[in-house]
């Protein structure tokens, strides 16, 4: 009897694990802004996974970046934080604003590789 409830447990755990990982960052349809306290549009849509492969990025630091005394870490990546770990809601100390990096980051791209949008209702949809 303990036998069983002792497998049955770590089955359990192996599951919630593995279902918790399923719905990481990878899975994830719009991008986080719960740190805005009045979120003046809805958060961007942005299906992580769909998005890389159609642009194709393999590169993580593409968009997980590090910077160091203003230089861009190549072999370093924040996957690991959220953006407003590093960027704040105003921006200090040479570091761009929260809006800016997502901005400059997301549109920067788009506009340098003449694709994905570029204009506000583009991303941020109405739910």
């Amino acid at each position: 009897m303990k036998k069983s409830f002792i497998y049955i447990a770590a089955a359990a755990v192996v599951t919630l694990f593995l279902l918790v990982a399923a719905h990481s960052t990878e899975d994830m349809e719009f991008v986080d802004n719960s740190v805005f306290d009045k979120p003046v549009r809805s958060a961007s849509a942005f299906k992580h996974d769909q998005h890389n492969e159609s642009a194709g990025i393999e590169d993580c630091t593409e968009c997980h970046h590090v910077y160091e005394d203003g230089k861009k870490l190549a072999d370093e990546s924040s996957e690991d934080q959220r953006c407003s770990d590093c960027h704040e809601l105003k921006g200090a100390d040479g570091n761009p604003s929260l809006t800016k990096a997502f901005h400059a980051n997301c549109k920067g791209c788009h506009k340098t590789q003449k694709a994905g949008p570029v204009m506000c209702g583009e991303c941020h949809v109405k739910n």
